[in-house]
């Protein structure tokens, strides 16, 4: 069993980069991290938008919030608003902060239902800072306030701030494009690249960055992937950016249409705006003028066509090599996770890093990890699908579909007796099932009655009394573009 102390990353981009960033920083000192990449090909791209988790990550690679906020032209994002997902005038928030107050008996949400059945007056987002601060506007950091928050941001700026601080850290970057990818005759491990000038890069361990292509994983290894398209159909998606024309307001928005959804990412300097289309039910073309007739500002780069299969790879690492990111798998934007899983799964490496040689057994463990984490993202992202109550085709089709069955007993368990869970691999938490179920038009049928053991008067004081603190709290808060003016 050979140990590894040349780690090779194969290709750029957000995925690239992050890694460069986390093996420098937290293992730099034993082993050697080249990464090759070519300024000739691009990236995606379009992840401009990020949940809390993001921010561990940044803890483990030493980057300050406020710099980097001002690196990147990042603005704050407490949530996404979903807009016509049940039905067209319809829109929730779902929020990244906690709802109310639970017991171990029940989470906060069967009391709330309770005051419900009493008639009491507040949505259930009046229970969350995090809900009331995006629905009005205003956000605030350390020390002033403590807020669940991710941050949309540019992803060109992202790479390249991590990029100068890798390079710092003593990174070898190679330029230049990979022409074939050579295997060891005798394992039938991956031994080293080949570039088109010729040069050879060996590695022990190589990361496949590479997109889309799979260049290593896919390509050289011949691992295959599992499609997911009848679950999510939708296969398109086309982004611009545009020019800032108002405040940045501390969310972004998914706005449903006929075929599928639009984004919109306010970032300090200008606007992500994305259209995400199934098309089975709309054309380029027709995706493309929905789009440019729907955002507002100057566009600042050519509208451009991203073609995706939503699905995973069998394996994310096979024999000596680990993809990461498009590479490995992919689920469409809807809840930003896209940069979470590259985060999450360097995370893991690092933990089962084979400092003394490949482990079959601990490859075997970092794809269980990696297969539920993202089959529990693909669940989430279906769940806002299946429940709508939208009358064209493409909706109708994902209303009526069969779905995974640990969906499916998800959804009934909720709808029967409201109750919500997080296992402990999951990344959702209760809080956000609940909100994007009930937001999506779930009533349960019942819920746990302990709050019918309160003393008469009790809930409605008890709710109303949170409700006030957190409406204080909110409003104590400045307006997220003037917080951000400040930083």
């Amino acid at each position: 069993m050979t140990g590894v102390r040349r780690v090779v990353i194969a290709g750029g981009g957000t995925a690239g980069w992050l890694a460069a960033a986390i093996l420098t920083k937290q293992i730099g000192a034993m082993v050697e991290v080249t990464l090759v990449e070519s300024e000739e090909i691009g990236t995606v791209g379009v992840g401009e938008s990020t949940i809390p988790t993001v921010r561990a990550f940044h803890a483990l690679i030493g980057i300050d919030e406020r710099e980097f906020v001002r690196a990147t032209g990042a603005s704050f994002k407490l949530g996404i608003s979903f807009e016509g997902w049940t039905r067209p005038e319809e829109r929730y928030i779902h929020s990244f902060g906690t709802l109310g107050n639970s017991t171990w008996m029940a989470d906060f949400h069967h009391f709330w239902l309770e005051a419900r059945a009493q008639g009491l007056p507040h949505g259930i987002g009046s229970y969350c800072v995090e809900h009331e601060a995006a629905r009005e506007g205003r956000f605030a950091g350390r020390p002033q306030a403590d807020l669940n928050h991710a941050y949309h941001f540019d992803a060109a700026r992202y790479a390249r701030y991590l990029r100068e601080r890798c390079e710092a850290d003593g990174l070898t970057r190679v330029e230049g494009r990979i022409a074939r990818v050579e295997r060891d005759a005798e394992s039938g491990d991956i031994a080293a690249l080949v570039m088109e000038d010729g040069a050879r890069i060996a590695g022990d361990l190589f990361l496949d960055c590479t997109g889309f292509r799979a260049l290593l994983i896919g390509e050289a290894l011949g691992v295959g992937y599992e499609d997911w398209r009848d679950w999510l159909p939708t296969d398109r998606a086309i982004a611009v950016q545009t020019a800032a024309t108002g405040p940045a307001v501390p969310y972004t928005r998914a706005i449903a249409h006929e075929a599928g959804w639009q984004w919109r990412i306010p970032l300090q300097h200008r606007v992500g705006n994305g259209i995400v289309y199934a098309s089975d039910y709309l054309s380029d073309d027709a995706a493309r003028a929905r789009l440019l007739d729907s955002v507002t500002g100057e566009t600042l780069i050519e509208p451009r066509v991203i073609r995706f299969r939503t699905g995973r790879r069998e394996k994310a690492w096979e024999r000596n090599c680990v993809a990461l990111s498009l590479a490995s798998g992919f689920v469409e934007p809807l809840e930003s996770t896209s940069i979470h899983l590259i985060m999450i799964a360097l995370t893991r490496l690092l933990q089962l890093f084979p400092f003394d040689g490949v482990s079959a057994a601990a490859a075997a463990r970092f794809n269980d990890m990696a297969r539920r984490e993202i089959e529990g993202v693909r669940d989430f992202i279906i769940l806002h699908y299946t429940l709508n109550q939208r009358d064209e085709p493409f909706w109708r089709r994902m209303r009526d579909m069969p779905l995974p069955d640990s969906l499916a007993t998800r959804i009934a368990l909720f709808r029967e007796s409201a109750q919500a869970f997080q296992a402990s691999d999951e990344l959702f938490t209760v809080t956000s099932w609940v909100q994007v179920m009930l937001g999506q038009g779930i009533t349960p049928v019942a819920h746990n009655r302990l709050a019918r053991m309160m003393p008469p008067g009790r809930l409605e004081q008890t709710l109303a009394q949170l409700a006030g603190n957190v409406a204080g709290a909110v409003r104590g808060l400045p307006m997220h573009q003037a917080y951000l003016d400040r930083v």
